[in-house]
């Protein structure tokens, strides 16, 4: 099993390519140029293609072909994205690229090729209350969500996984407390729940996802702040493979902040904090739950913790320079027979 984590670093304009050792260590393998102000990554559930937004003039996306053996990126193509994508992520059966633009304020759906390349013509572009700031499928494929940060809302959309098609659902948002700001969200792993991490208020805000209506219901919101911060500026949040922890973490804290996720109900129960890299923009956890790798904007390094299954508590294992502004982490298995991948459809 090889696992491969990719970092964007946004200021020396490449990525940082890292095989990720079974005992927690990172050796590296590539440093690949990507293109100016490179930001949010976003890898199919085929795990052959990456893509890379380009958040400088002319807005696009870098797709690169992914080394079954290694990891390494090769680039394939460079195209137009219908504006500066703070976000992206493919479908769940990645034949669709999604965008968010926190400044253009739209979300779009752009068709992925058989060869993995993005097709420029976008298939839908959809006009947002301002800042959305990430866009998701949910686990049915069917549906879709946009946080959108200066509405205090997320955008719930109807989406069409034949034609690439979406509309508005019924109601067409769900609003959060005036002032969250919801920047980012996540499925459960169950996909009974959703969470929300809110940037401007410095909370996670919970969700029950019902399959039959395509909606959100809301739930609590709960501070990701240590004691003493009073300044949110919250980014990212994820969770294990299983669902039993979820992590959040604050720019301008430092920190990581722990949960354990109730199975039944998904209220998430706080573990503390972790002081981690300065302005933690972004972090991911490894396929296997066991490891979490933090990158610092301020500090151009990554540090790779070890995951307490029991506990939830961070162990720093090791500290590793990568580039300039690292913004964004993606850890990926490799798939051990790419043949078998296509062969179930989950190629692109």
């Amino acid at each position: 099993m090889t696992v491969v984590a990719y970092v964007s670093n946004a200021d020396s304009g490449d990525l940082s390519v890292l095989r990720l050792g079974a005992d927690g260590t990172l050796e590296p393998v590539q440093t690949q140029p990507a293109g100016d102000t490179v930001m949010p990554l976003a890898v199919g559930p085929g795990r052959r293609h990456l893509y890379a937004s380009l958040r400088s003039r002319p807005w696009s996306v870098a797709c690169f072909a992914i080394d079954a053996g290694t990891g390494a990126l090769t680039p394939i193509a460079t195209v137009p994205l219908p504006d500066n994508t703070a976000y992206l992520a493919t479908d769940r059966t990645g034949r669709y690229l999604l965008g968010a633009s926190y400044t253009g304020n739209i979300v779009s759906v752009n068709a992925i090729g058989a060869d993995g390349i993005v097709v420029a013509e976008p298939i839908a572009v959809s006009a947002t209350p301002p800042h959305a700031h990430s866009i998701v499928a949910a686990p049915d494929n069917r549906h879709l969500f946009a946080p959108v940060l200066g509405g205090d809302a997320v955008l719930q959309f109807r989406f069409d996984p034949a034609t690439g098609l979406l509309a508005p659902n019924h109601p067409a948002s769900v609003s959060t407390k005036a002032g969250a700001g919801p920047r980012h969200l996540v499925f459960h792993p169950g996909g009974r729940f959703a969470y929300v991490a809110n940037e401007l208020d410095g909370t996670v805000g919970s969700y029950q996802f019902d399959s039959g209506t395509g909606q959100l219901v809301p739930r609590d919101a709960i501070s990701v702040l240590p004691e003493g911060v009073s300044q949110p500026w919250t980014a990212e949040l994820k969770l294990t493979p299983d669902g039993r922890l979820l992590y959040v973490s604050d720019r301008r804290a430092g920190t990581l902040a722990g949960f354990r996720v109730d199975a039944a109900t998904g209220a998430p129960e706080p573990l503390g904090h972790t002081v981690t890299e300065a302005c933690p923009r972004g972090f991911a956890i490894d396929p296997a739950g066991r490891f979490l790798l933090a990158a610092g904007q301020q500090s151009d390094a990554l540090t790779v913790y070890a995951i307490d299954p029991e506990s939830g508590a961070l162990h720093p294992l090791g500290r590793y320079p990568v580039g300039r502004n690292p913004n964004w982490v993606e850890i990926v298995e490799l798939p051990s027979d790419p043949a078998t991948d296509r062969r179930r459809g989950s190629g692109r």
